[in-house]
């Protein structure tokens, strides 16, 4: 994993989102379930990398990319880089909470994997409408043991390295929730 924290603690927004980018391919061997995921991380994603690529050193750390909007009180609209990194941080969430669960209950089929996770994490920040259609979603989730061949492709450390990405990156979620919680 690469350096993502400055020398002086802060988050660095290229590296951190060239993390969030590294998912994208897994989310694609969930098949249809998780295109909606998908499509909102790498939205998100871009839409800070837009900003950050204005101007690098400005925008160096990626709460500094947002602070702009907060200052002139637009963060709370709904194509505000506030709202892209707040709906980022969320959807990053589910996928630790995911291979959290994999990790932890290696009897669950993908289904449960995936609907546990986001009863944890998503399901409160949706709609009655969003929320079933995501459940109805997660019943198309692949199947564990053809998922995990795909995903690991002969990589037999793949339960250390899933253990190791929820551990190094949650820390980078949860100090996103504080910022936008005080902001």
């Amino acid at each position: 994993m690469k350096q993502v924290r400055s020398q002086q603690g802060e988050i660095l927004t290229k590296p951190f989102l060239d993390l969030c980018k590294m998912i994208l391919p897994v989310l694609d061997k969930f098949g249809t379930s998780l295109s909606p995921v998908k499509s909102d991380v790498g939205g998100n994603i871009n839409r800070l990398s837009i900003v950050y690529e204005s101007n690098p050193t400005k925008f160096n750390f990626l709460h500094s990319v947002v602070q702009p909007e907060i200052e002139a009180k637009t963060a709370k609209s709904s194509s505000s880089c506030t709202n892209a990194l707040l709906w980022l941080t969320r959807a990053m969430d589910f996928l630790i909470a995911v291979f959290q669960n994999m990790l932890d209950h290696p009897e669950w089929g993908m289904s449960q994997v995936c609907s546990s996770a986001y009863s944890k994490t998503l399901k409160k920040w949706h709609n009655w409408l969003a929320s079933s259609s995501f459940m109805v979603v997660m019943k198309l989730a692949p199947d564990r043991k053809k998922f995990v061949e795909v995903i690991g492709r002969g990589n037999e450390d793949l339960n250390i390295q899933m253990k190791e990405f929820c551990t190094r990156f949650s820390p980078f979620l949860r100090e996103n929730h504080k910022f936008l919680v005080r902001k």
